[in-house]
This record gives structure tokens, C-alpha cells and sequence, in this order.
């Protein structure tokens, strides 16, 4: 860890997984996302490993569902993006499909948070965009968050690009973050790391990391 002007500059991973400055985001594993993933199951198994590692060792927990509104309250871009995501011609033929009394809004149900994690809602990509997410996390004293869900391409690479603006230090775990595409999931990713916004690694790497920081 590099000291500069008071501060704590984190040179790799585990330099930025200190336990009580770290958070876990668990994005938008909906069973009405996560239905449409090619490799659901292994995504699912990932997600979970990573999950009960942050558990164990007391990480901050937040769950993040994607949200639509009737359509009578949605707007512009709402309904522009609805009609592409559904390849309708009109906005006749969309159909909201997160609205909250939907099956497919729910968290997939071998993820239910505990009575001590949060849920939050949202219409936009980024989970820190309209959300309580970045006040709770500064409230936390969070610096860091480790990101895991789906989908790569959709809205987890606009929430790794959204913390770095905010300034967090964000983690990725590449193989607890499912693609509905897996192309443009690697292109995002690839982007990601041309950047330089995030640290990169796999389940086996974080959980490793968490394990050897709770037993320090």
C-alpha cells in the first residue's frame, strides 16, 4: 500500500479488499434476466460461491433489481429502450416486463438476501443512478466494491465506469458476471481494462483474498 499527501493508495487487490472499507454488489440476478443467459447455471453457482465468501466474512451486502415502470409513466427513453431490448415495432406491443407484482422482477430465490442486506430498485443501468446505493455506501465508509451478476454488457460495465466517477475502487469477478452476449460481454470487459478502472479477478482469487484478510 503506497502513502501519499495522507492518503492510502491500494497497489493490487488485496491492497483495496480491507473488510470494513469493502462492499459486495450483487447486480440484477432477476429470474427474468437471469432466465436468459446460456450459461445461467454456472453464473448462478459463481455468484452464490462468491456471495457466501462475502457473507462469511461480514461484507456489506447490497442486492440491485431492474424496475419498469407501467407504461403509461415511462418516458422516451424508457419505451425507445423497451422496444429495442423487445424488437417491437410500436409501443403497442411492449410489455413492461419488471414491474414489481411480475415473477420475473424476483431475485432468483437461491440468493435471498438476509434480514442485514439491502435491496434496491432501479430504472437505469447504472446502480448508482437514481438509487440510494452511493449514500449508503459513503455512509458505510465504503471504498471499495467488488461487482457480480448480470449482465456484463448491459449494466454492469456502466456501474464499474459510474463508481470510478464517484470514486471508488471497483472489483470485478469476470466469472460471477454473466453476458447475455457473450461477445459483448468481452468487449466490455476488454474496454474495462483498457481504462484501468477496475481490478479484475475470478471467484477463486476474491474469495482467497476475503479468506486471508478475515484470518489476519
Amino acid at each position: 500500500m503506497e502513502k501519499a499527501f495522507g492518503l492510502e493508495i491500494p497497489e493490487n487487490l488485496e491492497d483495496a479488499c480491507e473488510l470494513n472499507r469493502t462492499a459486495l454488489i450483487v447486480y440484477d440476478m432477476q429470474a427474468g434476466i437471469f432466465s436468459q443467459l446460456s450459461d445461467g447455471d454456472t453464473v448462478k453457482a459463481q455468484v452464490i460461491k462468491v456471495l457466501e465468501a462475502a457473507r462469511k466474512v461480514g461484507l456489506r451486502i447490497f442486492f440491485m433489481r431492474h424496475m419498469s415502470l407501467p407504461k403509461e409513466l415511462s418516458g422516451v427513453f424508457q419505451l425507445k429502450t423497451a422496444k429495442a431490448w423487445q424488437r417491437a415495432t410500436s409501443v403497442d406491443d411492449v410489455q413492461p416486463w419488471f414491474l414489481p407484482s411480475s415473477p420475473g422482477f424476483q431475485l432468483i430465490p437461491e440468493i435471498s438476501p438476509l434480514p442485514s442486506e439491502a435491496i434496491f430498485d432501479k430504472i437505469t443501468m447504472s446502480a448508482f443512478e437514481g438509487t440510494p446505493l452511493d449514500i449508503a455506501l459513503r455512509d458505510c465508509g465504503i471504498q471499495t466494491v467488488i461487482v457480480v451478476g448480470v449482465a456484463t454488457e448491459i449494466g454492469i460495465e456502466p456501474t464499474l465506469r459510474h463508481a470510478a466517477d464517484l470514486g471508488y475502487i471497483s472489483v470485478m469477478v469476470t466469472d460471477a458476471c454473466g453476458a447475455g452476449d457473450e461477445e459483448a460481454g468481452q468487449r466490455a470487459i476488454a474496454s474495462l481494462k483498457f481504462m484501468g478502472d477496475a481490478f479484475f479477478t475470478d471467484v477463486n482469487g476474491i474469495c482467497s483474498i476475503l479468506q486471508k484478510k478475515a484470518a489476519a
